[in-house]
């Protein structure tokens, strides 16, 4: 899936074909894409408005237009957003789901191959607000993410360290393979109950999931599946991975072999020796 670094890619390689330009149509070839919301309607809220600029919410990518109109699109696991010249442009390109037209002809094609992808319409500024209040926590790469605040959202709580950075109503933005570069940066175990860390370790988790993620865009995104650049290239921070992926292989900062495990869900690799697994509660007497 597309993590903050990958839709940060996607914005930046965007943004200077797309910002101040206006977006002639909208057309959604596949209803899922926008539903319950009708394709027709979605279309015709944006149809010839101006593009005022491109941002980022955690993955979420948004298209900010005239009189505070939002298009609000999540590439989910396998969506990719290519940009074409018209010439280059054909219904018959694979998993096209919907097209955006700009005025200078070029169009930015939204491709999704197991259609989890999305895209919707929201009006007003307030309600941008309130619909990424309830769904995303703070962006790791603002100001805001400081390690008091990481503190405070971790204090007392129980879940695994990994489980809780990929909450996204947490920390926004962050998947699996920023989780575990982060906590391989940090030296922790993605099974160390969250509110048992330190301060000291707040604060090296809080620098190491900046670090993965500046890392991530420095390289343009990882492409182990589907993720592809807006011109169809691949990103390279899969080949700078430090444990993601590594099973087996030696461990960057000490040799030791990076093994592979279940953590919240997903696949985990960690180092060993540099991430020493919790200990196991006491049973109570």
């Amino acid at each position: 899936m597309p993590e903050l670094p990958e839709v940060e890619t996607i914005r930046r390689q965007l943004a200077p074909h797309m910002e101040g330009r206006t977006l002639l149509e909208l057309e959604v070839l596949d209803p899922r894409w926008c539903s319950p919301a009708h394709r027709q309607e979605v279309a015709a809220a944006v149809r010839g408005r101006l593009i005022e600029r491109l941002s980022r919410r955690g993955k979420y990518l948004l298209v900010d237009l005239e009189e505070e109109v939002t298009l609000v699109m999540h590439l989910r696991m396998t969506g990719t957003l290519l940009l074409v010249a018209e010439e280059d442009d054909h219904d018959g390109r694979s998993h096209l789901r919907a097209r955006l037209t700009l005025e200078d002809g070029r169009r930015v094609l939204f491709c999704d191959p197991r259609r989890f992808g999305t895209g919707e319409v929201l009006l007003g500024a307030d309600t941008v607000e309130d619909y990424f209040s309830s769904r995303l926590g703070v962006e790791p790469l603002s100001p805001d993410f400081t390690a008091e605040a990481l503190g405070a959202l971790a204090r007392n709580r129980k879940a695994p360290v990994k489980a809780f950075l990929l909450t996204q109503e947490r920390v926004a933005g962050v998947g699996n393979i920023y989780a575990d570069e982060a906590l391989f940066r940090a030296r922790l175990h993605p099974l160390r109950p969250v509110g048992t860390l330190k301060r000291g370790q707040i604060a090296s988790l809080r620098d190491a999931v900046v670090e993965s993620l500046e890392a991530g865009i420095d390289a343009r995104g990882a492409t182990i599946d589907d993720f592809r650049h807006t011109d169809g290239a691949r990103g390279s921070f899969q080949n700078r991975f430090l444990v993601h992926r590594r099973e087996g292989e030696p461990c960057p900062r000490c040799g030791s072999s990076i093994r592979k495990l279940r953590a919240a869900g997903r696949g985990t690799y960690v180092c060993p020796r540099c991430q020493p697994r919790p200990r196991a509660a006491r049973p109570a007497r």
